[in-house]
């Protein structure tokens, strides 16, 4: 009986869909207008786990700087790192920019029309290389993001979290199965999906009675809407703890260092770390000159909370410094005027911190 009402939603559910997305769909989305592989891409890219609304200005800005593919693999790494500083998950700009240059090198500087050479850039996946190929060429290829596994969850009843391998293959091949029977209009249902998903068949009191499968959602029928799709098995958050320090000298601007390539916040300028108090002083010893007496003055403290852990950031002050002479700028540290902060890719809770004038 499952089985059969599977099939039975399989077999409707794209026209259904269409239909719905004519009325109360999205048609306005900056990266609709005009629909190119690049713009879709990098509204892809942009939108993997941040919200619509989150990344509208981020792509409005984005775009105006880096109109195209080939801007975008010409662009250095500061300039792609600030216009992406604020929506997190940095590796995200990075893949892009590599990307940006890999399609240069080997695709004449526009994206590749084949699934696999799509598969093959850094930063695509299965589910972001079916939406460019739907969205910017109606390739019949599916999508398989946070709101469609959702939407498919609770329609066919899916138990288990959909981040397990099993779950996921399953969603796949019911996602497969739902396509539709010719593909004039696949951008559109590609976006529709994501709609629907963002727009009644949300994660917490879903719209159910306007929702066009509302008659055949084996979820909604059993009442099983706030349980499916089952939620990913609960861990405690680990904490972590580190100490920053703004250096500011007496024109007013703030020291900066390039972090490492890998770990947290990979690439960007922050602030200087130290394990602790003595530390800090010794520290700021290194950039500029300090009477002897020196303290530097506690902030209130910061907690960021990444995907897998919590980081407090109990951040000190020391201002009106002179710089040493023999500290210049560089590829690793540089003292940014408030005014180059805004040019530069700064982790968004230090770029909070240090874009406000201190009032210790």
């Amino acid at each position: 009986m499952k089985q059969g009402h599977s099939a039975h939603i399989c077999g409707v559910f794209a026209e259904r869909l269409i239909a719905w997305f004519e009325q109360h769909g999205r048609h306005d989305l900056p990266w609709m207008q005009p629909r190119t592989p690049y713009r879709v891409w990098l509204s892809e890219i942009m939108l993997q786990q941040t919200q619509v609304t989150t990344v509208i200005p981020y792509f409005q800005r984005f775009v105006a700087a880096l109109p195209d593919l080939p801007s975008l693999a010409e662009a250095d790494s500061d300039q792609v790192l600030s216009l992406w500083s604020g929506l997190g998950y940095y590796s995200r700009a990075r893949n892009l920019h590599t990307a940006a240059k890999q399609c240069v090198a080997q695709h004449g500087g526009q994206l590749p029309q084949d699934f696999d050479a799509l598969l093959a850039l850094p930063g695509i996946g299965p589910s972001t290389a079916g939406a460019i190929l739907a969205q910017a060429w109606n390739a019949p290829y599916p999508i398989l993001d946070g709101n469609v596994k959702r939407v498919l969850s609770r329609l066919h009843g899916v138990e288990g979290w959909p981040g397990l391998p099993a779950v996921e293959k399953h969603l796949w091949q019911l996602a497969w199965a739902s396509l539709p029977a010719t593909p004039e209009r696949m951008a559109d249902y590609t976006q529709a999906q994501m709609d629907l998903g963002a727009t009644l068949c949300s994660r917490s009191r879903p719209h159910c009675l306007h929702c066009p499968f509302a008659d055949i959602c084996i979820a909604q029928n059993t009442g099983r809407t706030a349980s499916l799709p089952a939620p990913r098995p609960k861990k405690a958050l680990p904490a972590r703890q580190t100490q920053m320090l703004w250096l500011r000298d007496t024109a007013g601007r703030s020291l900066l260092l390039r972090r490492p390539a890998s770990g947290v916040w990979p690439s960007l300028w922050s602030l200087p770390e130290a394990a602790d108090s003595e530390a800090l002083i010794r520290t700021a010893r290194q950039y500029a000159r300090l009477a002897d007496d020196a303290t530097a003055i506690a902030l209130p403290a910061i907690v960021h909370v990444f995907t897998h852990f919590r980081l407090q950031i109990q951040p000190f002050l020391l201002q009106a410094l002179a710089p040493h002479p023999t500290v210049g700028d560089n590829d690793a540290l540089r003292w940014a005027s408030r005014e180059e902060l805004a040019s530069l890719g700064i982790p968004a809770p230090v770029r909070k911190l240090i874009e406000q004038e201190p009032t210790a």
